[in-house]
C-alpha cells in the first residue's frame, strides 16, 4: 500500500498543470493568427502553410503593375530569399522560448538507477546492491510570477512575428524597386546608345567640315568631347545595371553568377492600374509592423516589472521523494524495499546587496524606454507616410509635366525635320535638335520609374496595408 501511495504521489508531481501553453492575442491584421488561440496551434497551423508568408506582403497588391515578372520575382523571393528564412528561424526561436518559459511552471521528475559490487575485507562474502532514487520537485506560483514571465516571452515573440513581418515587406518592395530600376535602365541605355551613335555621326560630319574648313577645330575637339562623355555616361549605366541585376539575384535567391538570365519586361509595358489614395486613415497607420511591435514590447516591459515586484515575494516550494534499494532485480520494487519522503518548504532572501531593488528599478526604466520607442515610433509612422505621400503627389505633377515637355521637343523636332527636307538646314543641324528629343523622353523614362517606385514607397510606409 506504501509502495502505491508513493507511486501516485510521484504521478501527481508530473501530471500537475500540464494543460496546453495558454491562449494569446497574437494582434490585430489579417497577417496574424485569430484573437484568442493557443500559441502552440498557431505555431504549428505556420508550418503546415506559407499563407501567411503572402499575407504580409499583400500579394494581390503588386498585380497592379500587371506584369507576371515581377510578380514571379516576388514569390521566388518569398521562397529562396536567406534574410526571410533567417526571419522565419528566428520566430521559432522565440517559440521554443515561451516553451522553455512555460516549463518553469511545471513540475519537475528525476528517475536514477544505480549498481555497486561490493566485498567486505578479511571475509569471503560479497554482494550486489541496486538502486532506483526518484525524486519530484514543484514551486507552487501562489502569486503567479512564472506565469507572468511565461507571459512576457510570448509578447517577445509576438513581437518577433512582427520583425518577420517587416521583412517580408521590405524584401518584397527591394524586389520591386530593383527590378523597376533595370527596366529604366535597359531603356536609358537603349536611348543612350541612340545618342552615343548621334554624337558620333556629329563628329564624323564636323571633322569632314574641319578638312575643307567650314568648321573650326575648337568645335571639332568640343564634338569629340561629347561623343567620349556619351560613351561614359553609356558604360555607367552599363555598370549601373550590372549590379542591380546581381542585387536581383540575391534577393530572389538566385546565383549572381547567372544575373544576364533574368528576364524583364519594357518600361514601356509598365503600367500601374491600382487605386492611387488621396489620404491614409489613421487605422492603416497603426497597423505597421513597427507599431505593433513597440505596443508589444511595451506590454512585455510592464509584465517584467510586475515579475521584478514578485521577486520580494516567498517562494513556496514540495519536493517529493522515492527510494528503492535492494540485492537484487527482483525485489527492487517491494514495498521493504522502499524509502518515501514527501514534505515542503518557504523561501525567502533577507539580503541580496540590493538586487532585487535595482532589478525592479532597472525594468521600470526598460518600461519608460520602450514607451518613448512607442511614442517615436508614432510619429516616425506618421512622418514616413506623409513623406510618401508627398513625394508621390509632386513626382506625379513632375511626371505629367515632362510628358508635356518631351511632346513639345517631338512636335519642335518634327519642324526641324520638314526644314531639312526643304533644305533650310544640313544633316548636321537636325542630329543635334535630335540629341533634345532623346533627352526628355530619358527623363520620361526616369520620372515614370520614380513615380513607380513612390508607389512602392508608399506600400511599405503603411505596412502593405494599401
Amino acid at each position: 500500500m506504501k509502495k502505491k501511495i508513493t507511486t501516485l504521489i510521484l504521478a501527481s508531481f508530473i501530471c500537475m498543470n500540464l494543460a496546453p501553453l495558454s491562449c494569446l492575442a497574437i494582434g490585430k491584421d489579417s497577417s496574424k493568427a485569430p484573437k484568442k488561440v493557443s500559441i502552440t496551434k498557431f505555431h504549428k497551423q505556420r508550418a503546415k502553410s506559407d499563407s501567411f508568408k503572402y499575407e504580409y506582403i499583400n500579394y494581390n497588391w503588386w498585380n497592379n503593375f500587371n506584369d507576371d515578372i515581377l510578380v514571379g520575382y516576388i514569390d521566388r523571393a518569398i521562397k529562396n530569399n536567406y534574410d526571410l528564412k533567417m526571419a522565419t528561424i528566428a520566430v521559432d526561436e522565440y517559440y521554443q522560448a515561451v516553451k522553455i518559459q512555460f516549463a518553469a511552471q511545471l513540475p519537475s521528475a528525476n528517475l536514477m538507477f544505480g549498481s555497486g559490487y561490493s566485498k567486505m575485507p578479511d571475509t569471503s562474502s560479497s554482494d550486489w546492491a541496486f538502486s532506483m532514487p526518484a525524486f519530484a520537485s514543484y514551486e507552487l506560483d501562489l502569486f503567479l510570477k512564472n506565469k507572468n514571465k511565461t507571459d512576457a516571452t510570448k509578447k517577445q515573440y509576438e513581437a518577433s512575428l512582427q520583425d518577420e513581418r517587416a521583412a517580408y515587406i521590405s524584401i518584397a518592395s527591394a524586389v520591386g524597386t530593383t527590378y523597376l530600376n533595370i527596366v529604366k535602365l535597359d531603356k536609358m541605355i537603349s536611348l543612350q546608345e541612340e545618342i552615343v551613335k548621334d554624337r558620333k555621326l556629329i563628329y564624323d560630319l564636323m571633322l569632314a567640315r574641319n578638312k575643307e574648313g567650314l568648321t573650326s577645330t575648337a568645335d571639332t575637339v568640343k564634338a569629340n568631347k561629347s561623343y567620349i562623355a556619351g560613351n561614359t555616361d553609356l558604360t555607367e549605366y552599363k555598370k549601373q545595371r550590372t549590379k542591380l541585376l546581381n542585387q536581383l539575384c540575391v534577393l530572389i535567391g538566385e546565383n549572381p553568377n547567372n544575373s544576364e538570365t533574368i528576364v524583364r519586361k519594357s518600361i514601356d509595358d509598365i503600367n500601374f492600374s491600382g487605386i492611387i489614395p488621396s489620404e491614409i486613415p489613421s487605422e492603416t497607420i497603426v497597423q505597421r509592423p513597427d507599431y505593433i511591435k513597440a505596443e508589444k514590447m511595451i506590454e512585455k516591459a510592464g509584465i517584467d516589472v510586475t515579475v521584478a515586484r514578485k521577486e520580494f515575494l516567498p517562494s513556496f516550494n514540495i519536493l517529493g521523494i522515492a527510494m528503492f534499494l535492494a540485492s537484487d532485480m527482483g525485489s527492487l520494487w517491494t514495498t521493504k524495499n522502499m524509502i518515501a519522503a514527501l514534505g515542503g518548504g518557504i523561501g525567502l532572501p533577507l539580503f541580496t546587496g540590493g538586487k532585487r531593488i535595482a532589478n525592479l528599478r532597472m525594468k521600470k526604466d526598460v518600461y519608460e524606454r520602450m514607451l518613448n520607442d512607442y511614442y517615436k515610433t508614432n510619429l516616425t509612422a506618421i512622418q514616413e507616410v506623409n513623406d510618401a505621400m508627398v513625394t508621390m503627389k509632386l513626382d506625379m505633377e513632375k511626371f505629367e509635366d515632362t510628358k508635356k515637355q518631351a511632346l513639345l521637343e517631338r512636335e519642335d523636332f518634327g519642324y526641324s525635320n520638314k526644314k531639312y527636307n526643304q533644305g533650310t538646314i544640313s544633316k548636321l543641324d537636325l542630329t543635334q535638335l535630335k540629341e533634345n528629343v532623346l533627352f526628355t523622353d530619358k527623363q520620361v523614362v526616369n520620372d515614370k520609374v520614380n513615380c513607380l517606385v513612390d508607389y512602392i514607397g508608399l506600400y511599405k510606409a503603411v505596412g502593405s496595408q494599401l
